[in-house]
């Protein structure tokens, strides 16, 4: 039998031959991958898709569960996409999942809100006493206290993690507006943050702002470490508490309360993070204490702090100086509260000054005599080395006995103590 040879050496492939060469048979799925198909129907428990005239696949139970919210409202005829879980069902149909294609879906919307830095509205779903639950497309995430606008944050005196919650469940149920700053699908990890979003709507107004400039607000909150002072459209900055008096000062309510008008200097900006200051629109008064006070000086003041270290001394409204506990008694003692006692009036001899870091040296001791033994210490360590003994020490004598004795010293007497 002779094979009819349709291409020939030298002659050109037919029209059909090459209609066969260029057509693409489409490839069969694989199981975990993703593909898409036109609705054919629609139900409650299930959808039914045409896979490019290859096959047909069903979407049921759970698995029409989507949390990136793309596979709602569905019509017969759109075009959909989904993960094949199995090729081959019972009726003959490929397994499909919308849960699980919109699974990955998600995830991937949140990376890129993150690579492109886009704010985003999350509600608040709950909230413990590290932060607040919220949901970015269907998604659970954690928005940390530390990531909350000074709006929001808790501002609880003495970190009462009890009161921080309830203030944190007052959120729940809000919209805030979030930037996505952490995503790990693999770990279920999800971190946004609401001050993220909001330094990219005050940069600008921050920008008006300049180091030094002086600006009138209101006292919005106090704590123990400062006073937080809004002033401009929704802006805040803290006054430390070494920034708001040049006296050391225990408790911020000594000098500010909530809701009242006060002035302040900008010191710091860092991003939309504002530096205040209250003391440094005050006069300075350690420039005065140069002319009032001097070393040697005997004067008088209260005593306003004891610590282990020492005691604090008010000498007057503005200046406080330290006396060292080493400065308190010629004795030994364990705790400032042997010899002083909190708010009781005693004199101190200055010891040192120095005005321009704010320091002042106290003594109490230096008033005293001190006992015979440690008076004699001190005499004999004051007392200068005699001459003939410093040639010897210089010649390098190895005893006292080496020594020459002073000329005008006879030798029957006692040596002279060194």
């Amino acid at each position: 039998m002779t094979t009819l040879n349709t291409t020939t050496a030298g002659t050109k492939p037919s029209a059909m031959e090459e209609l066969l060469k260029s057509a693409e048979l489409p490839s069969v799925p694989k199981v975990g991958q993703i593909i898409s198909g036109t609705i054919l129907s629609v139900s409650k428990s299930e959808v039914h898709v045409d896979i490019d005239g290859i096959a047909a696949g069903t979407i049921r139970g759970r698995e029409l569960f989507d949390e990136s919210g793309q596979f709602t409202n569905l019509k017969v005829g759109e075009v959909v996409q989904a993960t094949v879980l199995d090729l081959e069902n019972e009726d003959g149909e490929m397994e499909l999942s919308f849960r699980s294609a919109g699974h990955q879906r998600a995830w991937d919307e949140l990376q890129e809100l993150m690579e492109k830095k886009q704010a985003i509205d999350a509600p608040a779903v709950d909230a413990n006493r590290g932060g607040l639950l919220v949901r970015v497309n269907r998604i659970e995430g954690f928005l940390p206290v530390s990531q909350l606008t000074t709006e929001h944050y808790p501002r609880v005196e003495g970190g009462d993690k009890q009161k921080i919650l309830e203030l944190l469940q007052q959120l729940v149920g809000k919209s805030l507006k979030v930037k996505v700053i952490d995503v790990n699908e693999r770990e279920s990890k999800l971190i946004v943050s609401e001050k993220a979003a909001w330094e990219e709507q005050q940069a600008e107004i921050i920008s008006q702002y300049h180091l030094g400039d002086v600006v009138g607000g209101r006292v919005t909150g106090i704590v123990n470490f400062g006073v937080f002072v809004e002033f401009g459209p929704k802006l805040e900055g803290l006054v430390h508490i070494s920034e708001l008096a040049w006296q050391r000062i225990e408790d911020p309510r000594q000098i500010a309360q909530v809701g009242e008008s006060i002035k302040v200097q900008i010191i710091g900006i860092d991003g939309t993070k504002i530096s205040l200051s209250r003391k440094r629109l005050l006069d300075n008064p350690w420039k005065e204490a140069i002319k009032k006070y001097s070393i040697g000086q005997i004067i008088e003041g209260k005593v306003i702090k004891l610590n282990p270290f020492g005691v604090f001394v008010e000498l007057d409204p503005d200046i406080q100086g330290l006396c060292h506990i080493s400065e308190l008694s010629w004795k030994m003692i364990k705790h400032p509260g042997e010899v002083v006692k909190l708010d009781e009036l005693r004199k101190f001899k200055i010891i040192s000054l120095d005005p321009d870091a704010h320091r002042l040296g106290l003594s109490l001791k230096a008033l005293e005599e001190p006992p015979d033994e440690i008076k004699k210490r001190l005499e004999t360590k004051a007392a200068p080395l005699p001459s003939a003994a410093a040639e010897a020490a210089t010649r390098g004598a190895t005893s006292p006995e080496s020594a020459p004795l002073p000329a005008e010293t006879p030798a029957t007497s006692e040596p002279t103590p060194l």
